[in-house]
This record gives structure tokens, sequence and C-alpha cells, in this order.
């Protein structure tokens, strides 16, 4: 089951997230949770839309007005949604480095770490060891 599958009518969600029918209607109405609508019109709520009205009643029972709730679950969404894109950026950063071999270059720190260098860059090796021997005269 997909947590955003629109499964629940407005009196089964209610009962899951502990409230009157009504409060979910005033919520819809608010933009504090936007169930998907049928083709009748009626509501249908998804397992997130009830854990999202458990969270409203959690934060109101703390001591939050509507419209701060609004706020904090919008920046929720916010970080949720750029979370999602920074992850999708890191998996397509991956395939391209994967998708071009020999365009990043690996070579071992002093303290044995794996640096990372640019394509025709040398390591620098700060530990080399020179042999002087005198030149003999005559």
């Amino acid at each position: 089951m997909d947590e955003l599958s629109p499964l629940f009518a407005i009196a089964i969600a209610a009962e899951l997230a502990g409230m009157h029918p009504q409060t979910l209607r005033q919520y819809d109405r608010l933009g504090l949770v936007s169930p998907t609508r049928t083709a009748g019109q009626s509501r249908r709520y998804s397992m997130r839309d009830v854990v999202q009205l458990r969270e409203i009643a959690a934060l109101g029972a703390q001591g939050l007005n509507l419209e701060g709730i609004k706020r904090i679950l919008e920046l929720e969404n916010q970080v949720s949604s750029l979370s999602d894109r920074v992850r999708e950026l890191e998996h397509a950063l991956a395939d391209e480095l994967l998708a071009r071999p020999g365009r990043r270059i690996f070579a071992a720190g002093t303290a044995g770490e794996v640096v990372s260098l640019r394509a025709g860059a040398r390591a620098q090796r700060p530990n080399q060891v020179v042999v002087w021997r005198p030149l003999r005269r005559g």
C-alpha cells in the first residue's frame, strides 16, 4: 500500500485521526490537508493525510493556532520536497560520473585517505625521498 494512495472516505479518515469529520472539512477549506477528490467530488484521504491530521492535532494540543500549524506544515513539505530533489540530483550526478569513466582520478593522501584530483592534475607528495650523492673528485 502506497502512503499517497487516496483510500479513505472522510468518516474513516476522521476516525483514524481521532477527529470529527466536520474538522476535516474545515482543515480542507483552510488548506491544512488537501485530500484527493473522486469524480463525484467526495474527499479521499491517503495514509499520509491521516498522519498529517494527527500532526495537526498534536501541534494544536501544544497551543499553536491554525495559521502557525499551516506554516509549519508548509515548511515541512518544502523540506521534504527539497530533500527528494537533492537525492534525485545526487543520483543523477552519480550516474553521470559512472557514465564518464576516466574523468575522475583518485590518489592516496599522506594519512591514507582518498583524495580526488582533477583530470591531468598530479598528486602532491610532500614526503618524497631525495637521495644525494656527493660528486667524487679526481
